[in-house]
């Protein structure tokens, strides 16, 4: 692709579009930046960039300059259906993201992630299990390193492992990963799509350009990425394959129990069990099966990802345990990520067999998902709910009556006011299933918040927290999506 002298525009002042920018500039390309938002609010990154030659526009864009641009690069945030990246895509311009720029350049072999629920994890997990096995990796996407930000350091041989939104599938066109995973999709982002269908649509287009000698992963618990295993041109592998009647399983990884098996050719071997993991809940027994089938897909050795799974930290705003009351034995976990209504399901799932009951803090900007599916958890296994945000009065609503229920008006207030519900070897657990952009910068963000409310409760309180000693490090930076 050559952009010596193009005309280039970037929609997105964000990371990824940043980077995008500052790569085309590089390049030789002719590139302005734009964002809705005053350039007073950009980050000083961004506004930076006039430095080195990038005009910075803010506000509505100029009709003169979408009639000039010759590629236009979409940020992740950026609707593909705005008027104005249709308007220059009619007018001769190619549209992409940032996702295909840089595809277009990476050297190296890509393992593409997306889902639903779990992406993150999977793939950080994914990484840690590359390097472990001595292997050149990069891990980005949407957790953090914009992949444009890897071309001059990838090598022929390097791993690019990334996890990818819908958003970022939205503007592929010739991105092809070698192995290519779909977790799951369930009801999510529907602010934005018209339908589950347009937003499955879009996951699925990560399967667009593999070919036979390319490897696709599929969730066979999952009623429609099971459902695409046979339309792919590329080589199937399912992960978290079903009993049948007779209590037989077809060929690839299932769980049984507490154990990670793969059945092939009617041969088994367990390539892990709950003991060596620190990751909690059936979900993420899902999200390490769905690991050791890329890992396996790669040609990685068993026994190594065994040993390196041991030592895989939970990623941080990923049920992250923040502190534990040494007096009562009530738990503080940070699910920020959760920012989605089943994700906030998986959440109250992985603590079904405790002892304690669950106090909720929800709440958030809703993605338009109805939030009626937390009330059997709830029922059983909660002991207060308390709601946060601007979807606050709609969750209550619609869980109106189910278990005692309080409004806060900050994450402090709520972190307050859960503590006080909660019980003896209660659970105090932030799963919003909402977005954070009503009160937040972002999910990272609202984790922060909350671990620092916990923080400045304990010291308050006089209350030695189980973790008040150890510094918490998170395995990869976060970006939102």
């Amino acid at each position: 692709m050559e952009l010596e002298g193009i005309k280039a525009i970037v929609l997105g002042a964000g990371k990824s579009g940043v980077a995008a920018a500052a790569f085309l500039k590089s390049r030789g390309a002719k590139v302005a930046l734009h964002d809705i938002k005053p350039q007073a609010e950009w980050t000083d990154e961004a506004r930076n960039l006039k430095f080195d030659g990038v005009g910075l526009i803010d506000g509505e864009l100029p009709m003169w300059l979408m009639d000039s641009i010759e590629l236009c690069v979409v940020s992740p945030g950026v609707p593909s259906k705005s008027i104005p990246v249709r308007y220059m895509e009619r007018a001769g311009a190619e549209v992409i993201g940032e996702v295909e720029l840089a595809a277009r350049f990476l050297r190296g072999r890509i393992v593409g992630i997306t889902g639903s629920n779990g992406k993150t994890t999977t793939t950080a997990l994914v990484g840690h299990l590359f390097k472990s096995a001595g292997h050149e990796t990069l891990i980005g996407g949407n957790i953090g390193t914009p992949l444009i930000s890897f071309v001059e350091q990838a090598t022929d041989e390097a791993w690019i492992v990334a996890e990818l939104s819908s958003f970022q599938l939205e503007t592929i066109k010739d991105f092809r990963p070698r192995i290519a995973a779909v977790l799951n999709v369930t009801p999510d982002h529907l602010d934005r799509y018209d339908s589950v269908t347009d937003y499955a649509a879009a996951k699925h287009r990560i399967f667009t350009n593999q070919t036979p000698d390319d490897t696709a992963v599929l969730n066979a618990g999952d009623a429609v990425t099971a459902s695409w295993a046979k339309g792919l041109r590329a080589d199937v592998v399912m992960f978290n394959v079903m009993f049948d009647a007779n209590g037989e399983t077809a060929d690839g990884i299932f769980i049984n129990g507490r154990e990670i098996v793969r059945r092939n050719q009617s041969s088994e071997t367990i390539l892990a069990t709950s003991d060596d993991t620190q990751l909690v809940g059936r979900h993420n027994l899902e999200n390490i099966a769905a690991a050791f089938a890329i890992g396996i897909a790669a040609g990685l050795d068993v026994k190594i990802m065994r040993e390196s799974l041991r030592s895989f930290p939970p990623v941080e705003h990923r049920l992250e345990l923040v502190a534990r009351d040494t007096e009562t034995g009530v738990r503080f976990y940070n699910d920020s990520k959760a920012t989605n209504v089943d994700a906030a399901v998986k959440a109250l799932e992985a603590f079904a067999c405790e002892a304690g009951r669950v106090v909720l803090i929800a709440g958030g900007r809703g993605k338009g998902a109805p939030y009626t599916v937390l009330a059997p958890l709830l029922k059983s296994h909660g002991r207060a709910l308390i709601t946060i945000g601007e979807d606050a009065a709609r969750i209550e609503a619609e869980l109106h009556g189910i278990v005692e229920t309080e409004r806060a008006k900050d994450i402090t207030d709520a972190v307050e006011r859960a503590a006080r519900l909660a019980h003896n070897d209660d659970i105090v657990l932030l799963a919003p299933a909402c977005a954070s952009f009503d009160m937040f910068a972002g999910y990272e963000a609202r984790g922060r918040a909350f671990k620092e409310a916990v923080k400045n409760r304990s010291q308050k309180s006089g209350v030695r927290s189980q973790n008040e000693d150890e510094e918490h490090t998170s395995l990869l930076p976060a970006s939102d999506s």
